[in-house]
């Protein structure tokens, strides 16, 4: 008989038991996540009615593959542009939430009379949610695409960077006098030094080298090649003493930037469920009844101090950060549990022998009754809002509402972030590039030399010219790159900018010569070579500076166009397309078909927009009439489209939303139409945006359209900003047309009524 390796035997175990608990859980319309935690209890060493598990440290194999992939296709789907517009909301409410978990655990633990580094602990672990379970929630309940799932993922992704430095902090302080503040700066400088040169080397790298090879991409080795890019991060990740699962993320990250992120997503989809399954089912296996009867209690009160705390704890977080009561609640309702990096915090006391025994066990039981309350929170996290709304203060919902909006425009032309945008970036990354080119010289690149050519002086001198060499165009970029040009809405602070730019001129110079000096220090072992070699640097770039600057562009330019591939692609897409222009379009209505083939699809997912060019200004659905549809809106059969195009664009709409030609079209509604009017000076219109003037909510209006000084804005975005003869386009009733018009009278015009009356 041929022997069969556990590893295998247990798979089969935990497979099946996952498929059966699914079907289960599916016809009960209940989520997965806790069918897999059934299987897993049932197929582990706690349930004697059925045969357990062998290899233990397998399944926990196949589970860290699990988080991987979890992390990796995180990372695709949540891209780092992406984190940066929600990244002041998610640092805010990330923040605000560790430290008061952090505290109420540790006061928690104190107040049951356990030992302070338990209670330490215990605050830690319940500072961070579990990325894997709401990943999985979302994905079954359709929420990834919403906005508050972005300031969740922004969270998620925040809580697993604060998660590594926590985990020094806490291995310090197991070690009496290795603590210290100077330790904690130059870990997180040394995580955000990770994180951003391994994001510009790939992006600089990665879409060109898939670009070069796109024709032999097939979906085989499409996978292929993502996967082992996959790994590639995460064995950098760990080899720099980080997690496993970081690197997964920012490989994801990076291919999310590229054409082939969408693809690569969905390909990744069948594999991250694959062990996605493995990682919960393991998480059931650790499920021990005895321990949740012994503590029964204490995991209960835990349990109601994770929920209730990481509610209010995240959602006051995300207020504070400016984000809406109803997203707030969202969010907070959605953190409410504990996860993978509480197992690890968990198991790093346990390693080090600083907490107690009962307290991992605990951990588990709370990680495990969380998960099943997780999927429900969410679920009801829309009516607990309404219900909080509905007993709310008028006064204190207004109050939130224009704190809100107040953080929304915090910032805006001021001097600290021009400053920031104009200068702070450009230096600040590369600097990080002439950091990883002196340290991979230096570390990787002279000793191979000093054992070919033996330790001399004239090696080193060599080895740190070639170096400077190398990095000398982005010395030139910190010091010498000249800024882009600024909107003209920016005029005003650039005046207050100009003051200050004989100091910044100064600061970036020292900073080079910082740089070099830093460079050198790295390669010189007498005091001769680092001031030879720091007076010839500037002297050599200022003499050599134009042809370093045009090497320097280009390497911007291609990373730039690496950044912003995706978005460039989708460009020129729409651009081979007639454009919409709301003086020359028409409005249509069109019925869908039931066999149509974009029915059951969101208008998103079918690419309703850059297929066929038409604007959805209204979905007319039985009694219900969707005005503005987001992208998010799903296609139903029979559905009423008002479509807004050109001719060209409503007969490709025709074919995508009707499977035959239909001759009798519904007759055009008089009632709505597409209008037009100026916007005069001193209307109550005028240097207002789209979303501040509210015309959706008021009026029932969608602008489709602007016309300034010869140019024409195309579906503009709620942030665009009226000005004064402004020719606006508008779609919507009639009636409510005209009373927008006559609400956005020029003020002075009005004053002199008034006056005339008088």
């Amino acid at each position: 008989m041929n022997h069969l390796p556990p590893m295998i035997v247990d798979l089969a175990f935990i497979l099946g038991a996952a498929a059966v608990s699914t079907l289960i859980f599916s016809k009960l319309r209940q989520p997965v996540v806790l069918g897999y935690l059934i299987a897993g209890f049932v197929v582990g060493p706690h349930f004697p009615l059925w045969p357990t598990v062998i290899d233990k440290e397998g399944v926990a194999i196949w589970a860290e593959i699990g988080v991987i992939f979890l992390l990796f296709g995180l990372g695709l789907e949540f891209s780092f542009k992406k984190l940066a517009k929600v990244g002041k909301s998610a640092f805010i409410a990330a923040t605000f939430e560790i430290i008061t978990m952090s505290a109420v655990g540790y006061l928690f633990g104190r107040a049951l009379g356990w030992k302070t580094m338990d209670s330490i602990y215990l605050g830690a672990i319940l500072s961070m949610s579990s990325t894997t379970i709401i990943i999985r929630a979302f994905d079954e309940a359709g929420l990834k695409r919403k906005v508050f799932a972005s300031l969740v993922f922004g969270i998620l992704i925040v809580e697993d960077l604060m998660a590594i430095l926590i985990m020094v902090i806490l291995s310090a302080l197991s070690v009496p006098g290795s603590f210290s503040g100077s330790n904690l700066a130059f870990l997180s400088a040394r995580l955000v030094f990770f994180l951003l040169i391994w994001f510009l080397v790939g992006i600089y790298v990665v879409p060109s080298l898939l670009k070069r090879v796109r024709n032999l991409l097939s979906n085989e080795i499409m996978l292929i090649i993502s996967i082992s890019l996959c790994f590639m991060m995460v064995v950098l990740a760990t080899t720099a003493n980080f997690s496993a699962a970081l690197g997964a993320f920012i490989m994801g990250s990076i291919l999310a930037e590229t054409q082939e992120g969408e693809r690569i997503e969905h390909l990744m989809s069948s594999v991250k469920d694959l062990f996605a399954a493995v990682f919960f089912v393991s998480v059931g296996m650790m499920i021990d009844p005895q321990i949740l009867q012994k503590h029964f209690g204490i995991v209960v009160m835990i349990t109601v101090l994770t929920i209730v705390g990481k509610l209010l704890g995240s959602g006051f977080g995300a207020v504070l950060s400016g984000r809406s009561l109803k997203h707030s609640t969202q969010a907070g309702m959605s953190l409410a549990q504990i996860g993978e990096f509480s197992f690890i915090i968990a198991s790093l006391g346990v390693s080090l022998n600083v907490v107690s025994d009962f307290l991992y066990p605990i951990v588990i039981a709370v990680s495990a009754v969380t998960t099943f309350t997780t999927p429900y929170m969410i679920r009801y996290s829309g009516p607990i809002y309404y219900w909080l709304e509905a007993r709310i203060p008028k006064k204190l919902l207004d109050r939130l509402e224009q704190y809100e909006q107040a953080m929304l425009t915090n910032g805006k032309g001021k001097l600290l972030g021009l400053l920031w945008k104009t200068y702070g970036l450009l230096i600040l990354l590369n600097s990080v590039v002439v950091l990883a080119l002196g340290l991979a010289a230096s570390k990787l690149v002279l000793p191979m030399l000093l054992l070919t050519f033996s330790d001399g002086p004239t090696v080193r001198f060599i080895a740190c010219v070639a170096t400077l060499i190398v990095c000398s165009p982005f010395l030139y970029g910190i010091v010498l790159k000249v800024p882009r040009k600024f909107p003209t809405e920016e005029a005003l602070t650039l005046l207050r900018l100009s003051r200050l730019q004989f100091g910044i001129v100064i600061l970036k110079a020292i900073l080079g010569l910082a740089l070099v000096a830093v460079v050198i220090n790295q390669f010189a072992t007498t005091r001769l070579l680092p001031l030879v070699v720091l007076a010839m640097t500037p002297i050599l770039i200022l003499i050599f500076r134009k042809s370093i600057g045009r090497f320097y562009s280009n390497v911007e330019s291609r990373f730039l166009k690496n950044l912003n591939a995706k978005e460039l692609a989708e460009f020129e897409s729409l651009a081979q397309l007639p454009q919409l222009a709301p003086w020359n379009a028409s409005l249509v209505q069109v019925v869908v078909a039931p066999n149509a083939r974009i029915a059951g699809q969101t208008l998103e997912e079918c690419k309703f927009r850059t297929v066929t060019g038409a604007t959805v200004a209204m979905i007319d659905r039985g009694r219900r009439r969707i005005f503005a549809p987001s992208r998010a809106e799903r296609v139903l059969p029979n559905d009423e489209f008002f479509l807004i195009g050109t001719e060209d664009q409503i007969v490709a709409a025709q074919k995508l939303i009707q499977t035959e030609e239909v001759n009798d079209q519904p007759a055009h509604d008089e009632m709505y139409n597409l209008e037009s009017f100026v916007i005069e000076e001193g209307s109550r219109y005028e240097n207002k945006t789209i979303k501040e003037i509210g015309l959706g909510e008021e009026f029932g209006g969608l602008i489709v359209g602007i016309e300034r000084d010869g140019e024409r804005i195309l579906n503009p975005e709620s942030a665009v900003e009226l000005k004064a003869r402004d020719l606006v386009w508008v779609f919507g009733h009639r009636t409510k047309i005209r009373e927008l018009k006559k609400a956005g009278q020029s003020i002075s015009k009005n004053n002199i009524v008034a006056e005339t009356t008088s």
